[in-house]
């Protein structure tokens, strides 16, 4: 596995073009990796035929919702799930 439980990202902030599967919302963003879901086919490569392989890590990111929304005006322990591919997500600091 690329990630551990535990560990800070930031999902890139790439635009490529074509059918993707990481909202424009979350580019950028910071998160918290809350699980490792398992090895799955790309499903950006399935949309145009390929056969999705080689497999990708899909991880769940946990990122709080002031990180998305600069005026979010909920609690600071509010959350968002979301499901990310290994190849959208980067390492922070020095884990």
């Amino acid at each position: 596995m690329m990630f551990s439980v535990g560990d800070r990202v930031r999902i890139k902030d790439s635009h490529p073009p074509g059918h993707r599967r990481t909202p424009y919302y979350v580019r950028g963003k910071t998160g918290v990796v809350e699980r490792y879901c398992g090895d799955f086919k790309n499903p950006e490569e399935l949309a145009y035929g390929f056969d999705g392989t080689p497999k990708r890590e899909l991880y769940r990111v946990r990122i709080t919702q002031t990180e998305l929304w600069p005026d979010y005006e909920g609690s600071d322990s509010d959350t968002l799930d979301l499901e990310i591919y290994d190849h959208w997500l980067e390492k922070i600091g020095g884990q």
